[in-house]
């Protein structure tokens, strides 16, 4: 066969095979006809030498653009009561975040039994200390709404167009956070975490701020443009979940749109409980450990909460149990112990010696 024919028909066939994927993908009409003007375009193109380059291109694009959930979301009867018991579950206190998310859910369920259509989601934005629980908060979130979650990190961001994404006229270009956070969630109303939205580069900030307006704007956001996609993208059940240190370098037509809830430190007291009731318990099993192989006398805590001074999270105190953990199941492993009782005489040894 002659070559030219050849790799004409491998052209042909390369880009039926787009067509049908294309047609089998539920996107707005007026992007597939967009795309099939794409198509037959690269037809046209494929005798003059430049059908590879634009092929790749082409497939690439499309490859993403099936990807994006146009239409495909959870369906979830809503719960309240399951809905608390998993917060609570998660996470000790925090009333007012969780107060908050049943109000929203209370309204969702009322106007979902009259078909009043879709209910904009509060935009919270959790600001605290490091190791308050902010962004455990939202995964806990994730599980009690039965939506998945997809988390855009913010610290040390350098460019809006890392949002936004670049334009497909590049062979390597792809979508921004945004979109690939949608993608990767496969639902349009999933809970995207926007984390450390104020750890932004300096550089950067003024442009990135003006993303994050459009973004968490309820009248802009069902229109979100990519720019590699190039069509715009309905974020408008998206429920976004902000969380901050402090909020002095957000600016102000941010803030408007966000619902900032203090994240209060925890008191020794709430560490004890959040220690006993959720993180020894969690360490416990992560471990694949019998809670009956290691007793902590009560009169300890004190010392495991603060083995090096005050910490206004429990990132620490949660390493540090982790830790006790893991020296435990080491000495029952290695025939040490049968099982393990710390005490005022040994838990030195168990403790961090930072």
């Amino acid at each position: 066969m002659d070559p030219s024919a050849q790799n004409q028909n491998s052209a042909d066939s390369s880009l039926a095979a787009l067509r049908q994927k294309i047609d089998s993908i539920e996107m707005p009409p007026e992007l597939k006809n967009s795309i099939s003007e794409i198509i037959s375009r690269l037809d046209r193109l494929s005798s003059q030498g430049f059908f590879s380059e634009e092929f790749e291109k082409l497939r690439h694009y499309i490859d993403w653009v099936a990807k994006v959930p146009w239409a495909k979301r959870v369906e979830r009867p809503i719960d309240l009561t399951t809905i608390k018991a998993i917060l609570d579950k998660n996470h000790f206190g925090m009333d007012n975040v969780k107060e908050r998310i049943l109000e929203y859910m209370s309204v969702i369920k009322l106007r979902a039994a009259r078909n009043e259509g879709i209910v904009r989601a509060p935009i919270i934005c959790l600001v605290g200390l490091v190791g308050t629980g902010k962004t455990t908060f939202a995964y806990a979130l994730s599980e009690a709404l039965g939506r998945p979650i997809a988390r855009i990190p913010f610290g040390g961001l350098g460019s809006a167009r890392d949002l936004r994404g670049e334009s497909r006229l590049h062979l390597e270009a792809q979508p921004g956070y945004v979109v690939r956070a949608l993608c990767d969630s496969g639902v349009k109303n999933p809970i995207i975490l926007l984390d450390e939205i104020d750890r932004v580069t300096e550089e950067a900030r003024a442009d990135i701020m003006g993303v994050l307006v459009e973004l968490l704007d309820p009248s802009q956001n069902n229109r979100f443009l990519d720019h590699f996609i190039d069509y715009p993208v309905d974020l408008s059940e998206v429920m976004f979940i902000a969380t901050a240190n402090n909020t002095g370098n957000l600016a102000t037509a941010v803030m408007d749109r966000l619902e900032p809830i203090q994240m209060p430190s925890y008191s020794d007291d709430e560490k004890t409980h959040i220690a006993q009731e959720y993180l020894f318990p969690k360490a416990l099993e992560a471990a694949g450990m019998d809670p009956a192989l290691i007793t902590i006398n009560p009169d300890l805590w004190p010392s495991i909460i603060r083995p090096l001074g005050y910490d206004a999270g429990i990132r620490t105190l949660n390493r540090t149990i982790e830790g006790i953990v893991r020296k435990v199941a080491l000495m029952i492993v290695t025939g040490q112990a049968k099982s393990v009782s710390l005490n005022a005489d040994n838990i030195k040894s168990f403790l961090p010696k930072w």
